[in-house]
């Protein structure tokens, strides 16, 4: 079974060539890994930050399917010490251990509820320090770094193939990006590997005195400890090609020359919200908790991630989250209807997905293919391949179609009891017990038909069972 997975091709866009590429793990044939730059801990992610997790776990579902469960590595980092956090624990007061750790679980339940599952690692930047101080250490012996009034930098000029990534020259970096401006640096582009802190910041002992690593040498150690010196796919979202990944191709292959680093980088582009780039300022800034708690259930906030291809901007719009919650409440009304889920839970992802997804993670045409399912014929393939693409887990999706099912037997009796009702009321000319129920059953979504043939009870989307409890 694993070798019919392996010889599946699967073609990716790489951001470094600029073209579409075959995966073809080499460090380890027949294994894959990936590492994906996390989120820094100091908030709430933003509908921004769920576009990577959404479209790698995408990516790493495919993986699994492919080569095997075992065969995937997914590292995707913390970031839990940065100048981000320690100005939020100077602003509130808190410990910066606290505020990383509740972080952390907001982040980590945020993306369940949008079916993202935790990836084989998810390791801390704090937990790694050893590792970025014998890098940073590496680095200097092999004179791609120095030393400098407590700081350590990464010297660009050291590594002739900076700007590969980005396809900038060293002068469009410069002239194109915040260049901190400092006595202690050779050169304008050099970068920190590690700054020193002072006693009412985190720092940790080195070398070069009392400090904490600079951001870039956090994932570049960690890639190294848990994937090693080369891997096969990075990803992230297009903001951190540059400077964040072209520094860390810098000092990765600096450090271990006989590695490749990343043999694939991939980016997702950025998100807008009604059209415009998401910000405080335009008042279209959302969190992921924000939308949830509107009622915006999570599978839809996928569904509307994934209808369009990674690599194209990414729009989300009040019409598009509208469109997405009838679409899925359609498919879990056809799978209540019609399909088996012991059976359905059994089959093997559709083709016409998987070749979706093949195809550079084309998640809109896999979307196209699921909605060829919406059928009596297919809906157990259509369960099947909901769960496959993250939208539910098996036991949501039972649960999903558990309470409709529960919801439409509740609907035949209350039918009932309205056509009783409304009996009633024409007799006595009162239809105040009538119009009650009515708007009881409104507020639960449902639809209300009353004609001369009888009364007609039909659920509509947001259809909510739990608001029928007490009306029979």
């Amino acid at each position: 079974m694993a070798e019919r997975h392996i010889m599946v091709e699967i073609r990716l866009r790489d951001s470094r060539t600029k073209r579409v590429v075959p995966l073809e793990p080499t460090a380890h044939p027949g294994r894959v890994a990936m590492y994906v730059c996390g989120p820094t801990v100091y908030d709430r992610a933003h509908l921004g930050n769920a576009r990577p997790a959404v479209v790698f776990d995408v990516l790493y579902r495919l993986l699994r399917h492919v080569y095997g469960p075992d065969a995937v590595t997914y590292v995707r980092n913390f970031t839990d010490v940065d100048d981000k956090i320690n100005a939020r624990a100077a602003e509130t007061g808190r410990p910066i251990a606290e505020i990383t750790e509740e972080t952390i679980g907001w982040y980590l339940g945020d993306m369940a509820a949008l079916g993202v599952r935790e990836p084989t690692h998810m390791p801390r930047a704090t937990a790694y320090i050893g590792q970025m101080i014998a890098m940073i250490a590496a680095l200097i012996a092999k004179g791609h770094a120095y030393a400098a009034d407590g700081h350590v930098l990464f010297s660009v000029a050291s590594y002739p193939d900076y700007g590969q990534l980005s396809g900038r020259s060293v002068d469009d970096m410069i002239a194109g990006a915040r260049v901190e401006v400092a006595p202690y640096k050779r050169d304008p582009m050099d970068f920190v590997l590690w700054k020193p802190s002072t006693d009412d910041l985190p720092g940790w002992d080195s070398p070069w005195g009392r400090g904490r690593p600079g951001w870039h040498i956090e994932c570049s150690a960690m890639a190294h400890e848990l994937l090693g010196e080369s891997f096969d796919i990075h990803g992230g979202g297009n903001d951190l090609m540059f400077p964040h990944h072209e520094n860390e191709i810098a000092q990765s292959c600096c450090a271990h020359p006989e590695g490749k680093f990343a043999r694939i980088w991939m980016h997702n582009e950025m998100l807008q919200v009604e059209g415009k780039k998401m910000s405080k300022s335009l008042g279209n800034f959302f969190t992921v908790r924000d939308l949830l708690d509107q009622g915006i259930p999570g599978e839809v906030i996928r569904f509307v991630f994934l209808s369009t291809h990674y690599s194209k901007p990414m729009d989300w719009t009040q019409e598009k989250a509208v469109e997405a919650a009838a679409r899925l409440f359609r498919y879990v009304q056809n799978i209540a209807d019609y399909a088996d889920l012991d059976t359905a839970m059994d089959l093997a992802p559709e083709q016409t997905v998987l070749d979706a997804l093949k195809d550079d993670l084309n998640t809109h045409e896999a979307l196209k293919a699921l909605g060829d399912m919406d059928g009596a014929a297919d809906a157990a393939k259509l369960a099947r391949n909901l769960v496959f693409l993250g939208f539910f887990t098996e036991t949501t999706l039972r649960a999903r179609v558990d309470d409709y099912k529960k919801g439409v037997q509740m609907l035949a009796a209350l039918e009932r009891r309205l056509s009783l009702l409304r009996d009633d009321a024409m007799q006595s000319k009162d239809f105040t017990a009538v119009d009650q129920l009515k708007a009881r059953l409104t507020l639960a979504h449902v639809s209300v038909q009353m004609t001369k043939a009888g009364v007609r009870l039909r659920p509509e989307m947001d259809f909510d069972p739990a608001k029928l409890e007490g009306l029979l």
